[in-house]
């Protein structure tokens, strides 16, 4: 089914996560310098990708589901965005010893028990582990190693899996973090964090 997202005409897939309110927030509030390389982690259906393509020199959208890439391929040629560059694989797997002046990542930031799990590439889209956070610790263990010199990290979180850690972390790692966008739903607050180097 084809969908549209401030002038991006997308597909979706039942087996990637669809753009929802998480995606549309991010996509609202993503900083991209000109010219800067962008590193999009679990680029789904691409939306995202795209819209930073039109100011980014080269965006490398990695996802962990083959169907999402399949899906984004899709997206990005639709969309004549032929300065993105897909690759497979989880977390910084697919970009070993890259450097990026802007990491990207909508986080599975949902707390999970074994008995939710869901046996299908929809799974690592959501599902943070126990304490929502399972992901997040991996991806911030590594991040610093991935970015340039005054390079920036954007990245979507939920008050389900402790923002405030995540902002400690961060802070200790030698970034200036800041929640800069927040949103509130039923039951969470979904936030975008920002830092810098």
């Amino acid at each position: 089914m084809l969908e549209d997202y401030k002038g991006i005409c997308y597909e979706t897939n039942p087996q990637v996560y669809e753009p929802s309110e998480d995606t549309f927030l991010f996509a609202d509030n993503i900083e991209v310098e000109r010219m800067s390389r962008v590193l999009e982690i679990g680029t789904g259906v691409g939306i995202i990708a795209i819209m930073v393509a039109r100011r980014a020199r080269m965006v490398i959208a990695t996802d962990i589901n083959p169907y999402a890439l399949e899906c984004a391929v899709k997206n990005i040629i639709s969309n004549k965005s032929f300065n993105i560059e897909l690759r497979e694989g989880d977390l910084f797997e697919p970009v070993t010893n890259e450097k990026f002046d802007l990491i990207l990542f909508n986080t599975p930031y949902l707390p999970s028990s074994s008995e939710e799990k869901v046996n299908d590439e929809l799974n690592a889209a959501w599902d943070g582990g126990v304490n929502g956070r399972e992901v997040i610790d991996r991806f911030l263990a590594d991040v610093k190693d991935y970015l340039n010199p005054c390079g920036r990290v954007q990245m979507v979180q939920s008050s389900l899996s402790n923002i405030n850690k995540t902002l400690k972390k961060l802070e200790e790692l030698g970034f200036k973090a800041s929640v800069t966008a927040k949103e509130k739903h039923f039951f969470e607050e979904v936030v975008i964090i920002t830092a810098y180097t």
